[in-house]
Parts: C-alpha cells; structure tokens; sequence
C-alpha cells in the first residue's frame, strides 16, 4: 500500500510539473526506483505512466494549441515520434550497467538545464529563427534524447520553441505537452516490443499523472514558479546526488 499510494503521489507531482514547467521526470523516475524496479524499465515505465498526463494537459491547452499559426504541427508531430523511436531503441539496446552508470549524469544535465531554462529560452528568444523554424535538424536530436531518457525535455523544447520564433508561454507549453504525447506514445510501443514496462506502478502513477495534467494548466496560469522551480531544482540535486552516490558504492 505505501508504494501504491508513493507511485500515485509521485505521478500526480509529476504531471502536475510537466504541464507547468517541466521536470516531473525527478519525482517520477526516482520514486519507481525506489520501489525496486531495474533503473532502465523504471526510465520506461515512467515514460509511460506520464504519456496520459500529457495528454491530460494538451487537453487543458486545446485552446492555445488551436489558435497557433504558422506552426506545421503534423510535420513536427511525425519528426517527434520519428526521433522517439531512435531514442527508445537506443535505450532497449542499452545494458543495465551502462545505463545505471548515465543516469546520474543525466539527472545532472537535466538539473542544469532547468536551472538555466530562462537564460535558455532568453538567449534563444535574441537569436530567433537564426535555425530554421520547425526544422528536422533541431527537434530531432531533442526527441531522440526525449526518448532515451525523459529527464529535462520539456525545458529543452521550451528554449527550441523560443529559438524557432514562438512567443506566447501558453502555446509554447500546449505545443511542449502535445509532442510529449506523440513522443511517450511511439516510446511506449517500442518498450511495449521490449517488455521493459512494470505495468501495474505504470497503471498507478498514470493515474496520478492524469490529475496532474489537469490540474497543472489552470495553476500555470496562476501561479509564480519562484517557489516551485526551487523546489524542483533541490529535488533535481538531490536526486542526482543519491544516484551518485549508488554509482560510487558500486565501483
């Protein structure tokens, strides 16, 4: 029952960031882990119990996603699911070892990333449409990560869209969540393939993840993130230090 109630708790934590900033990724991964399953099926499994949360919050930003203009959503839809696949592949070819090895590494980087997120999309709003806008050659190298390991994506394709020329936060984060759920999708038939998905936690924190993606378009129009970004990014460290120190211990 404690884990039940940790994988929902944890699911809705994470949908409910996913859909307002990103980063659900350091409550949802760590907390699969910690009820013992293998760190590359807790990775999918994660994928995949956050796929109805951002599906939960497209929903939630339909409007914004309807009033985009100029944005060619069925090509950048299909070049997401195309470097979902190559990720998520990459990751059932992956051996246990190796990727216990990069997840810490890849915590850390997910942790910068957000902390830097608003220099990010700033720097990346000076230098708008200096790389072609929806262009194959920046989204697919996000989404082949997106789909390795899920730590961080939504931070990165803020500061894409940002790049591309996109301005309004509102159809920046319907766009992020829609893509998600395109990327989580093809994720999710290829881990399906591999049999590298606990589908009883993945069913719990799904539902956590639902309420979340629910909740969290409403409270982003809301709410200051001062408080819940500080609070993400001493998770993020936290996080990242403990799976450090698990890489040490085993060494």
């Amino acid at each position: 029952m404690s884990d039940i109630a940790l994988l929902f708790v944890a699911g809705l934590i994470g949908g409910l960031l996913n859909a307002i900033a990103g980063g659900g990724t350091f409550i949802t991964f760590p907390a699969l882990v910690l009820t013992g399953i293998p760190p590359i099926v807790a990775n999918a499994t994660s994928t995949v119990a956050s796929f109805p949360g951002y599906l939960a919050a497209s929903y939630g930003f339909r409007r914004d996603i309807a009033a985009m203009q100029d944005v060619r959503l069925v090509r950048v839809t299909l070049w997401t699911m195309a470097g979902g696949t190559i990720g998520a592949g990459l990751l059932m070819i992956s051996t246990s070892q190796a990727f216990s090895a990069l997840v810490p590494f890849l915590l850390l980087i997910a942790t910068v990333v957000f902390i830097w997120a608003e220099p990010m999309r700033n720097l990346a709003a000076r230098y708008a449409r200096v790389v072609t806008p929806f262009g194959l050659g920046t989204l697919l190298p996000v989404t082949i990560y997106g789909g390795y390991f899920n730590g961080g994506l939504g931070i990165i394709l803020l500061a894409l869209f940002a790049m591309w020329g996109m301005r309004d936060l509102h159809q920046m984060n319907g766009l992020k969540s829609w893509l998600s759920v395109a990327l989580s999708l093809i994720a999710c038939a290829v881990f399906t393939a591999g049999g590298s998905i606990a589908w009883g936690p993945a069913a719990v924190m799904g539902l956590g993840t639902v309420l979340g993606g629910l909740i969290g378009p409403p409270v982003a129009r809301r709410t200051s993130r001062r408080i819940l970004r500080m609070l993400i990014i001493c998770v993020g460290f936290i996080t990242t230090a403990i799976f450090f120190w698990h890489l040490i211990q085993g060494v």
